[in-house]
This record gives C-alpha cells, structure tokens and sequence, in this order.
C-alpha cells in the first residue's frame, strides 16, 4: 500500500508553465481520477509520478519518502498506456513475464504469476497467442495483466479505455473496476477525458483544468455540489444548464431576456446589481402543470433516445432529460422544475454560493 503525497508540484517547458502548484493527498488503496480537458496537464502529472517528466518544482513522495530523483524502475510503479505497448513478435505469456524476467525472477514463480494474473483478467485462453491474434480489449487486458504481474504500490493508467469501441470500454472498464476490488492494497491513479469512466471507478476525482485544481471529491460530492461553474459544466452528461441574470432587489434575478426569477431565501443579503448565475441539470428537471413550472417556453428540439429523451427550449436552450414515454413536440409550450435542493447559485467569478435557503420555488418564463 503506498501513499502519494503532491506538494507545490510545478512543471513549466522553458517559460511556459504548465502546471500551478498542484497539492495532492492520495491515500494507500484510493482509486483516484485525474478528469479534465485536453491540454489541462493531467497526463504531464501522471508522467511525473511515474519518473517520465521531470518536476521543475514542488515535491512527490511515496510514503513520506521523496521520489523526484528516482528513476522509473525504482518507483515501484506499474502504467498502463492507451496504446498497449505489447511486443508483437511476443505471445501474451511472454509480454506479461518480460518484467519478471529482467527482474531475475524463477521460472516457477514468473509463471505462477502470470498464470494469476490471466485467471484475474479472463485471458488464460490467450497465453500462447499474438498480440496480432488479440481483439483491441483483449490487448489491453494483456497490457494491464503485464502491469499486475510486478505486484506494484501504485498503477498508472493514462487513458487505457481511449482506442477501444464503446461495447469494449465498457468491458474493459468493469475489468479494471474488478481488478480494484481483488488488488484492495494497490494504489491507482487514472487518466481520462472522459466523465463516464471518472465517475464509475474513482473513489475520489481530481477535476483540472488548465494545470490547476479546480475540485476534489467522490462522484456524488462533484456532480451534486460542484464548487464553481467549470465543475458544474464538465461533470454532468448533458452538461448543467446555466442561466445568468442580476439581483434587481427582493430576492428577484432578471434575465437577459427580461424575465424575473424569484429566488427569496437563496439570494439573501445580495444587493441589488449582484451579477449571479443559476444552475440546474437537465435530469433534475421534469414537465409539470402550468402552476407548478419554476420555467416555462417553447420547444425547439426533441431527441428521442428510448428510455428517454432530450427536450431543448428556448434559444439558447434551456436543455430537460424526461422520461421517453412523455409526448413532446416541436414549438409547443412547455412547463419545468426542479427539487428546490437542485437549484445551484454561482457569484459572478464562477463560484457557488454555498450556505443558502434553497426552499422558495423558482419561477420564470424562458422563452
């Protein structure tokens, strides 16, 4: 069990920094998730734990113990790349014992080893074959099953899912959701753009955006109380809706349309000229009767998905996940809320305003 401690870490090519002081706790056995963009520095941090950037700098440590200096070998890591990296010219046996091997290891145990870490990962079938001879998700279990075999403190894995098809991401991702549950002891970080496979494997996320830290949590902490409009944008697939608009006084937002919003205990002690934003997620929405609408406007598109379906209104729009079986059409008026619990309010920098009454209905036209 290892614990990797980030401490001002900075990383910047000739002048350009890239990123910001980076402060990190990972606990021993955390399955953790670097999500962010491209470009916001997540895999330039994942090199750096594994000795493959060097750290300009700030300090790593793996147990107290300072790890800048240490090359690769002596980190005690394993990662796993989005390109496999498997030997062609090597059967998969051969791939999984090639670091055993180099570490001098026996015979017997290089392939009690290898033969554990097939059972684990469902490819004791492929032991023999190419890596040529391999579906794309059979090579990347191959690529994972090489990184078990060395029993490492920590696991890497820089976008692993990214060259497969959806149905393979899928499997693979539940594989490596396995792999957490029989290896309880290993700690693991994980890079990706992609939100689906943040929110279903980590135990916490790190949200980056353009080498900074924008939040910390579990799946839940960020997606239900995101900390500022950037989280509460990229986490959430369809994205939060943000509507902006002034306090006009009385607990009131105005609209850049001209609508009004009342928002009475959630904008308490904002004065008057108060740029705010709201926010709401599209699945926190449903259709309700007239006198019960928090929005109400016109439709102006629907995609119908099966289970269900995506209601845009407006021109901007204002976007609703509902259930498929409710008949939505084109220009028709629609009335929406949502749980009052549900209503984010953000400063005019971005930031949510915490700490405030959010039982007073919300009531707007959103044409």
């Amino acid at each position: 069990m290892t614990e990797v401690r980030f401490s001002n870490i900075k990383k910047s090519y000739g002048s350009l920094e890239v990123l910001h002081g980076i402060d990190l706790d990972i606990r021993a056995g955390e399955f953790v998730v670097f999500v962010g963009p491209s470009g916001c520095g997540k895999s330039t941090l994942l090199r750096m734990v594994a000795g493959l950037e060097d750290i300009t700098a700030g300090t790593l440590a793996f147990d107290g113990r300072t790890v800048n200096a240490l090359s690769p070998v002596e980190r005690g890591i394993a990662m796993v790349f989005q390109s496999y990296a498997l030997y062609p010219h090597m059967t998969v046996f051969d791939n999984m014992a090639f670091g055993l091997r180099l570490a001098g290891k026996t015979r017997q145990e290089v392939e009690r080893k290898v033969q554990d870490a097939a059972e684990v990962l469902q490819i004791t079938d492929y032991l023999d074959r190419l890596p040529r001879q391999l579906s794309g998700g059979q090579r990347q279990r191959v690529a994972i099953g090489r990184a078990i075999v060395r029993d490492p403190g920590v696991f890497l894995f820089d976008e692993p899912l990214s060259n497969l098809d959806a149905a393979l991401r899928v499997a693979t991702r539940m594989e490596i959701a396995k792999l957490h549950e029989r290896t309880p002891g290993a700690t693991m970080i994980y890079v990706t753009h992609d939100q689906v496979e943040a929110m279903t494997l980590a135990d916490r996320i790190v949200v980056l955006n353009q080498g900074r830290i924008e939040q910390i949590g579990t799946p839940m902490q960020l997606y239900r109380d995101p900390e500022n409009l950037f989280v509460a944008r990229f986490i959430g697939s369809p994205s939060m809706n943000i509507l902006s608009g002034t306090i006009v006084g009385a607990g009131k937002l105005r609209m850049p349309g001209g609508q009004t919003i009342s928002l009475g205990a959630q904008a308490a002690g904002l004065p008057t000229g108060t740029a705010v934003s709201i926010g709401v997620r599209p699945e926190d929405l449903e259709i309700v009767p007239p006198a019960d609408g928090m929005f109400e406007g016109t439709v102006s598109l629907v995609e119908q998905l099966g289970e269900f379906q995506l209601v845009y209104i407006g021109a901007e729009p204002l976007v609703a996940k509902v259930d498929g079986l409710i008949h939505v059409n084109k220009g028709e008026t629609v009335h929406l809320a949502a749980p009052d619990d549900r209503i984010h309010l953000f400063d005019a920098d971005g930031n949510s305003l915490r700490g405030r009454n959010r039982t007073t209905p919300v009531r707007s036209y959103y044409a």
